[in-house]
């Protein structure tokens, strides 16, 4: 199987970035990693083993970034403003940067974006908000808005509120949608939930199935059993969804 290791300079982050490639050809496959986790993640978690059959028949081709958590999100010695904002730089650079690599590399008209737990948040704020740009959306575990407590999940912007966490919390922004344009792109996404009946957000995910059936975008929520938050329920997922 391909694997292969790039960095560069961003101009929009301001450092280097890094990511790994898996597979030579197939649907392209954006990864974005959990909080903890580094663009070599999903490798170490297996999840990429998992995929393993589908990579080297050329189905699919995956490209697993760094997420920056810990510079947005969870960077908590920086003011939540700060945060945002640097997580609207990174939205910036995937953008115009990975995204024109993964074309560049591979020609395939499929583009899917994939994220567990915070890179499920990631993926599907930036498929919802740029929907003409993907075919697929396959979330994990994901809290689709960071300003709620729930069991020892915080309010990651600490009550702070402005236009930039509205525009990128899913939850948020979908209810005021009603630009048609970006509606009907919406509809044509194949969207894939998957959370745990036991897990912390099964009401979030919940909630974000209702909005998207109030707005008429198809879906899926599969709801497993237990809690499947954590890495041999995505392995399982993964080859079922992805």
């Amino acid at each position: 199987m391909n694997r292969e290791y790039l960095r560069w300079y961003s101009q929009r982050l301001h450092r280097d970035m890094e990511l790994l490639v898996f597979g030579h050809a197939g649907a392209k496959v954006l990864m974005f990693p959990t909080r903890d986790g580094r663009f070599w993640e999903y490798e170490q978690l297996g999840i990429v083993a998992s995929l393993a059959d589908k990579l080297r028949a050329g189905h699919l081709q995956l490209y697993c970034i760094e997420g920056l958590a810990t510079e947005t999100f969870y960077g908590s010695h920086h003011h939540p403003a700060d945060r945002i904002r640097r997580h609207t730089a990174f939205e910036e650079y995937i953008l115009n940067e990975v995204l024109p690599l993964m074309a560049q590399k591979n020609p395939h008209e499929c583009t899917i974006v994939h994220g567990c737990s915070l890179g499920a948040f990631q993926a599907a704020s930036l498929v919802f908000r740029h929907p003409h740009l993907f075919r697929k959306l396959v979330a994990f575990s994901g809290r689709y808005d960071l300003t709620i407590k729930v069991e020892s999940f915080g309010d990651l912007f600490e009550g702070y509120y402005d236009d930039n966490v509205y525009f990128h919390t899913p939850t948020h922004f979908l209810p005021g949608l009603v630009s048609e344009w970006q509606l009907e792109r919406l509809r044509q996404v194949d969207i894939v939930l998957t959370i745990g009946d036991a897990d912390p957000f099964l009401d979030n995910n919940r909630h974000l199935s209702r909005l998207l059936v109030d707005k008429q975008v198809s879906h899926q929520l599969h709801v497993w059993g237990g809690r499947a938050h954590r890495a041999g329920a995505w392995r399982k997922m993964a080859a079922l969804y992805i």
